[in-house]
């Protein structure tokens, strides 16, 4: 396949008018100018832009899929395959499904245990029959060690391929307001306050004290250094928390909800992950750092979906458009970033010999995905990819 006449993004420049050649699974060739047709089928690339595939480490959406309400439960393969599509639609070539294994909420069906072993077993079965390729991301919540069993079974049957370890227990992390924390669940989950702060009662005494509650953490920790799977951080706030998930060997920051903590994570050399609906929106959605704040002081190296899949392409053309970073840096924020963090050695970047993931995005008021190619085949191809290689 060779797309001729499109924009590439490159990981420090943009090629304004150039080509690019794939053949097989890889990236054979690009370069700028007019390319050399041949005998290969010709994509017209006018008025596009070229980036490699997204790459999303951090998506909690199988969930809502599984139950996009309260009490209604959809099968689990077909919450996969669904799924499957909208990502390959938005422009991820890459995904970790994030799932929680944390036995607190008993009211949400997609986290008690016997149904994370499920979505976690249906990922691995299916994973051939998906248009991306579908991981499995453990958010491991310390605080409830009943978990550690069965995650540890699944880090060592190699079904686990990025862990991530966090304390949601109310007073610190995300939830250090606790009276924001009793809003928001509330809301959430329609429910009175009284009900909510009743819960909280039960689980903080339930939750024994943080020395106790990351003690179990360095074993799970210790496993997947030894299966050789990254570790991230999740929600720090404080230098103290980053320090302490750095000697379990933790090389990612998720969400870190302070400046500090951002910063203390970039003097450790840790790879910095912010959300793409903070970065779209401006403003974190439970009133942690900003995304775009991050940005502008050079401590974000990924954005992930986190609960909105769509957003990652719009927020990195709009970080670039508004001018706080250029586009090479944002594009990179959810393409190479992303890879360095994970590992993902052939990926995240257009070079040749590297997978042919990448997206063909019309660049306009907003961004529109038009087509996205997988190990050098189309995945996702709407009327105007379909136009565009009849003519060539």
């Amino acid at each position: 396949m060779l797309i001729a006449n499109v924009r590439i993004v490159l990981p420090t420049m943009v090629i304004e008018r150039g080509w690019l050649r794939i053949e097989g699974e890889h990236i054979a060739a690009f370069d700028e100018g007019d390319a050399i047709v041949g005998a290969m089928p010709l994509i017209e690339g006018r008025g596009l832009t070229l980036i490699p595939g997204m790459i999303d480490l951090h998506g909690d959406m199988l969930e809502r899929e599984i139950e996009p309400r309260l009490g209604a439960d959809f099968p689990i393969d077909m919450a996969i395959f669904e799924l499957d599509k909208r990502l390959a639609a938005t422009g991820i070539t890459t995904a970790y499904a994030a799932l929680s294994f944390w036995d607190h909420d008993s009211h949400d069906n997609t986290r008690r245990l016997d149904t994370v072993r499920l979505m976690t077993e249906h990922i691995h079965q299916l994973r051939s029959q998906l248009l991306i390729d579908l991981r499995v991301h453990a958010r491991f919540e310390v605080s409830t060690p009943v978990v550690s069993p069965m995650l540890g079974d699944l880090l060592e049957t190699g079904q686990i391929e990025l862990l991530s370890l966090m304390d949601h227990t109310p007073g610190q992390g995300q939830y250090r307001n606790i009276e924001r924390y009793v809003t928001s669940m509330s809301r959430w989950r329609r429910i009175p306050r009284d009900h909510v702060e009743e819960e909280l009662d039960q689980r903080l005494a339930q939750a024994g004290s943080l020395e106790e509650r990351w003690a179990l953490a360095r074993d799970i920790a210790v496993l997947a250094t030894e299966m050789g799977l990254p570790i991230a951080s999740h929600d720090d706030d404080t230098s103290a928390k980053v320090d302490l998930v750095a000697t379990l060997g933790a090389t990612i920051a998720e969400f870190p909800v302070t400046l500090e903590a951002a910063q203390e994570a970039r003097l450790r050399g840790m790879s910095i992950v912010m959300g793409g609906p903070n970065a779209l929106r401006g403003v974190s959605h439970s009133g942690n750092l900003s995304a775009r704040e991050a940005v502008a002081a050079g401590l974000v190296d990924c954005l992930a979906t986190d609960y909105h899949p769509g957003t990652l392409l719009h927020a990195a053309f709009g970080l670039a458009r508004e001018g706080i970073t250029d586009l090479p840096t944002s594009i990179g924020m959810v393409t190479a970033g992303p890879a360095a963090a994970l590992n993902m050695a052939e990926h995240g970047r257009i070079a040749p010999g590297l997978r042919a993931d990448l997206c063909l995005v019309e660049d306009g008021r907003l961004p529109r995905m038009r087509g996205t190619i997988r190990n050098g085949t189309p995945i996702y191809w709407d009327n105007v990819m379909w136009e565009r290689a009849s003519r060539g």
